[in-house]
């Protein structure tokens, strides 16, 4: 178990590298969640603008 986890000797650049792999593939997950949030909101608010102008 402890050769698993220095990894032959390449720690320093593995683990770090699994990380920031991770850390990208939440980013392109809850990026467009936001984004997609941000968007309905958008029109919402268009959609009430344009009743009340009626």
């Amino acid at each position: 178990m402890k050769e698993f986890f220095h990894m032959g000797g390449y720690a320093l650049y593995v683990w770090p590298s699994y990380g920031l792999a991770l850390g990208i593939l939440l980013w392109n997950i809850i990026l467009p969640m936001r984004r997609q949030k941000q968007h309905i909101a958008s029109i919402k608010r268009r959609l009430r603008q344009t009743e009340s102008e009626k």
